[in-house]
């Protein structure tokens, strides 16, 4: 009996050729609506999916292949007397390879616009079905879901047969595919009906790069995009000079990008291990990055850049005279480019830096996953109470203001020292916040830059230390949630010094 091939694709890149060899091979095509057309348009020669089932599609092409004389075939165990018996008691024939990729489900729901109605019509329910019963029978049948496949698969037919083992990889993928493609399915219509707490969480992910370690040398590690890509990320960034984005880069860029984004000035964000270690805004980019490198310029060495404005030749030569591991910007003006391109391991990547997405944050733990909206509130000065005798200048308002969209992004305990248009002191991740405030307000003196700064804590003052040892170091503003059963004591410390404060009521603690 001949072997028989089932050919039923959306994506119709390379079947004419793959169907040509499977023809020369003398292997029969079935096949259905579209794909039919355009293989007999090529002069090949089809049996329609109606000649097999005897049925002609109907509901509009909904059902065509979902019959028994198809599923038979397919799932029929060639090792087993009964399964060929009943083949042959039902007129089944053997389907000995599958090829069908699915209705454009993605493509759809990612077009602006686009309706409930179009989004249901383009759910595959006929593809899936073949594609997982070809798939479970991998012992007999050979199924492709992916074209790349099509080269290796005609290469093993040539000498007779596929091999067992690529076909039980090929079947693997197929699951992955269908498995991917339901969680696609599963995630818009979860959005539709706005459930908040799904009972399972599934997420699809599509590989696009493999790293060449971790964190550390001797760890493993892959770089994977949202399947539904995010405009203005690392995921979607597009590297156009450097050497290869390394595990710890890509988390530091992500980390820098969040930053960014909260400003709408000509920005730049130094970062160094998931932490800024300046941030400056001007009516320039150039001079942006000029009070970013001012804010800490030792530990900008090495460190990830984030401008939200076009690099010119002036941020270009700035730039050139620093050791840094990256450069992202919404574009590189061609002299720029061409001077930043001198060094050959500097990364430089653009990326559209379009509105923030609110999709949920996902971290790992072991056994399991913490899923959270993004801290995307920032509070403004209409929020704010002043807690304190004093009120706030305008000029000590527009820093509060600066330095709180700052220290949200900091680790915690986070203190952020900071006039109007740059940070001067950053205190990160210590086990005290009064620990923070040694730090930030020791790298503001280093610098020169501590005259006139205001501080910024993400969490309230567990204790009136901090405001007290700001007070010893001439700080006259502060900014923190509140919400301390010991708050009383630091607004009466920061009164006995003459310093304003003021609550934001909302903590932005990064853990």
């Amino acid at each position: 009996m001949k072997k028989r091939a089932l050919i039923s694709v959306s994506d119709k890149k390379g079947i004419i050729a793959f169907a040509q060899a499977l023809h020369d091979m003398d292997i029969d095509i079935i096949s259905t609506g579209g794909t039919k057309a355009a293989l007999e348009a090529a002069n090949l020669p089809t049996i329609g999916i109606e000649e097999v089932t005897g049925f002609p599609e109907m509901m509009d092409g909904r059902v065509k292949t979902l019959h028994p004389l198809i599923h038979g075939g397919l799932l029929g165990r060639r090792d087993l007397a009964s399964h060929m018996e009943a083949m042959a008691a039902h007129d089944i024939q053997p389907i000995d390879l599958v090829v069908v990729n699915l209705y454009p489900f993605k493509e759809t729901i990612s077009k602006e616009g686009v309706t409930e109605a179009e989004a249901i019509e383009n759910i595959d329910i006929g593809g899936p079905s073949m594609l997982r019963s070809a798939a479970k029978n991998f012992a007999s049948v050979t199924v492709i879901v992916d074209p790349a496949d099509y080269t290796t698969v005609l290469e093993e037919l040539a000498s007779g047969e596929t091999t067992l083992t690529t076909r039980k990889r090929l079947a693997a993928k197929v699951f992955r595919h269908t498995a991917a493609y339901d969680a696609l399915i599963g995630d818009y219509l979860t959005s539709v009906v706005q459930e908040e707490q799904p009972e399972t969480l599934t997420k699809t992910y599509t590989l696009k790069q493999a790293l060449r370690y971790g964190e550390n040398s001797h760890q493993r590690a892959l770089f994977y995009q949202s399947a539904l890509p995010v405009p203005y990320s690392i995921a979607s960034a597009e590297q156009i000079h450097g050497k290869e984005l390394s595990y710890n880069n890509i988390k530091d860029a992500d980390a820098a990008l969040r930053i960014a984004q909260e400003f709408t000035a000509p920005a730049a964000v130094v970062l160094k291990h998931m932490n800024p270690c300046g941030i400056g805004t001007a009516d320039t980019i150039a001079a942006a990055f000029q009070k970013a490198f001012e804010a800490d310029p030792v530990s900008i060495f090495g460190g990830i850049v984030v401008l939200n404005r076009p690099v010119d030749l002036a941020t270009a030569e700035q730039l050139s005279g620093i050791f840094l591991e990256i450069v992202i910007a919404p574009a590189f003006a061609a002299d720029a480019f061409s001077l930043l391109a001198k060094k050959k391991n500097l990364r430089l990547l653009t990326v559209e830096f379009a509105e923030a997405t609110n999709e949920p944050e996902i971290v790992s733990v072991l056994g399991g996953l913490l899923v959270q909206d993004p801290d995307d509130q920032m509070e403004t000065a209409a929020d704010w109470q002043v807690v304190t005798q004093r009120v706030p200048s305008d000029e000590e308002t527009a820093a509060l203001a600066f330095a709180w969209k700052a220290v949200k992004h900091v680790k915690s305990n986070a203190i952020v020292l900071a006039n109007q248009q740059q940070t001067v002191g950053i205190g990160a991740g210590q086990m005290n916040r009064v620990g923070s405030v040694k730090i930030a307000i020791e790298q503001a003196e280093a610098s020169g830059n501590i005259e006139g700064a205001v501080l910024a804590s993400d969490a309230f003052f567990p204790m009136d230390d901090s405001v007290a040892y700001a007070a010893e170091h001439g700080i006259k503003a502060i900014i923190q949630p509140g919400g301390s059963i010991k708050d009383q004591a630091s607004i009466e410390m920061a009164d006995k010094h003459g310093i304003t404060m003021v609550f934001t009521g909302v903590r932005h603690f990064k853990h």
